[in-house]
């Protein structure tokens, strides 16, 4: 019988009030999902946008292996020193050489004798204009597949065409790619026809009370007045949006997919 590994993924933690669902849920949701492997996005869990040093031990501590980022990684100067040190926070791989940190790795799975590559890629669809992601994500997945055929690809990027343009590109050269950044969690996990599990978005892990995060006050007004407002995250309603994916350790390919939220959110008044 394949060993079948399976990977919790965290989506986009915002703020304290992500940080402490985090902490609160995580560690239940690692044991009931009997995780092997277990990544976050942390782009956003320093005050809303950054992160830092502290936060990533953190995390650790709580059971995340690998930190992934997005265009928010780079907003805390004081983290690229540990960025350039440490290959298990990473940043997406397609921002232009010279730039702290690393933008893939393979890793051991604790417990077996497999594995893992983990791919950090952003979209330029309504986005920076950086590096083409498709050409720098098939480089980066030729090397990964040197050492392991079970590779896992957090896609940061605003266009959900983008994303899907993506999966379609890498379907067959990766096992799961789950997208990040738009904060809202999406329904449509899948597997491509060559074994990619895939999910346009993992949603966020923090407050629902606000606008992605963030204090509701100030985002109308932004919308309202047209001019830039500072963002504050939001308080209340917290939840743990994020993936669960199973991969055949012998293929690399996906056999199941599907959104973790928790708590549910609320869809009935009666």
């Amino acid at each position: 019988m394949a060993d079948i590994i399976s990977i919790l993924f965290v989506g986009d933690i915002v703020g304290s009030p992500g940080l402490a669902i985090t902490e609160t849920v995580l560690p239940s949701l690692i044991k009931k999902h009997n995780a092997d492997f277990v990544i976050a996005n942390g782009e956003n869990s320093h005050e809303g946008h950054g992160i830092n040093e502290a936060i990533i031990k953190n995390l650790h501590s709580l059971g995340v292996h690998v930190v992934t980022g997005g265009d928010h990684s780079f907003d805390k100067w004081k983290v690229f020193n540990y960025m350039r040190e440490n290959n298990t926070i990473l940043r997406p791989f397609n921002y232009p050489k010279g730039n702290a940190g690393y933008g893939f790795g393979v890793y051991d799975i604790p417990g077996t004798k497999h594995k893992i590559g983990i791919l950090n890629i952003q979209g330029r669809t309504f986005m920076r204009p950086i590096d083409d992601p498709f050409s720098s994500a098939d480089w980066a997945l030729s090397k990964i597949a040197e050492e392991t055929n079970i590779i896992f690809v957090d896609m940061h990027a605003e266009a959900t065409a983008e994303k899907v343009s993506m999966a379609w590109n890498i379907d067959g050269k990766a096992s799961v790619l789950i997208g990040t950044h738009t904060h809202i969690p999406t329904g449509d996990a899948r597997i491509f026809p060559q074994g990619l599990g895939y999910l346009t978005d993992a949603g966020m892990t923090g407050s629902f009370s606000g606008s992605l995060g963030m204090d509701k006050k100030v985002a109308i007004k932004r919308f309202v007045t047209g001019v830039h407002q500072k963002y504050q995250p939001s308080n209340g309603d917290n939840h743990l949006c994020g993936a669960l994916a199973k991969v055949d350790a012998e293929t690399g390919k996906c056999v199941h997919i599907e959104p973790v939220i928790y708590p549910e959110f609320n869809s009935s008044t009666l």
